[in-house]
């Protein structure tokens, strides 16, 4: 990678979006922020980037107007002169049992998820390509690409296509060097969830076998590994980081109580 390395990670006004900006300034790399609601996060996020020295630029993305939502990402590109990471975080979710969800709702959540993360990476893809230096996409999809979430069909589809896009694209994009994998997030203690870092106490959450919701650093490690040259040998995989609740999806059973 260049001297100057850039990321791009959208939805990182709070959460484990601004934690990945950070991991990936404090590993050197200039930061491009996108927001959606919270402006004040995405500047504040911005500040914490410049406090470990590294440039952050902010913008608004809007991946339920799409095409024309996702352009927002060639003007980040444009205004840093090159792309060496992209980071697919921008998601929305809704939960109703499937014989209540509405072809709206349906498509609202496929917009955001996947035609979303699918015209991002197609962008950043492109300029990683021309600049033929290789690069990085991770995309942050769910445990839920693996196990279904009940009364979630729309979210746990979305994020199983999102999962068959990240190997599609590492495969076609590893003759340029474009290494491309999944986070998949178990329950992290997130604004999104009504819960801070701290949150995440021993045994707050019982059904999971480490018994706590993860932490956002936990999360954007693992991104911050993928950014790195020791994860120069992965591609079109999807990590699961949930605390063990694959190992018992406890959730049906809770449900059915």
């Amino acid at each position: 990678m260049p001297e100057t390395k850039v990321a791009i990670v959208t939805a990182a006004d709070s959460g484990i979006g601004r934690q990945c900006a950070l991991m990936l300034a404090e590993q050197g790399f200039d930061v491009g922020i996108t927001w959606h609601s919270d402006e004040q996060g995405a500047q504040e996020a911005a500040s914490q980037v410049a406090a470990f020295g590294r440039r952050a630029e902010t913008i608004h993305l809007d991946l339920s107007h799409l095409p024309e939502g996702a352009q927002a990402i060639e003007t980040l590109i444009a205004r840093f002169g090159r792309i060496d990471v992209l980071v697919n975080n921008a998601g929305a979710m809704t939960k109703a049992p499937f014989l209540e969800v509405t072809f709206e709702e349906w498509r609202t959540i496929f917009t955001v998820d996947v035609d979303g993360a699918f015209l991002c990476g197609q962008i950043a893809a492109r300029h990683m390509v021309q600049q033929g230096q290789g690069g990085r996409i991770i995309n942050i999809t769910s445990v839920h690409e693996h196990t279904p979430l009940p009364e979630a069909s729309a979210y746990t589809a979305a994020k199983h296509a999102l999962g068959g896009l990240t190997q599609s694209m590492a495969l076609e994009l590893v003759d340029h060097n474009i290494l491309v994998n999944a986070v998949a997030p178990g329950a992290i203690a997130t604004p999104m969830n009504n819960m801070r870092d701290e949150d995440a106490k021993p045994g707050s959450m019982p059904i999971i076998p480490l018994a706590r919701p993860g932490t956002t650093k936990e999360i954007a490690s693992m991104v911050a590994w993928l950014c790195s040259e020791y994860a120069s040998y992965t591609t079109g995989q999807s990590f699961i980081i949930d605390g063990g609740f694959m190992l018992a999806n406890p959730q049906f059973k809770a449900n059915k109580a």
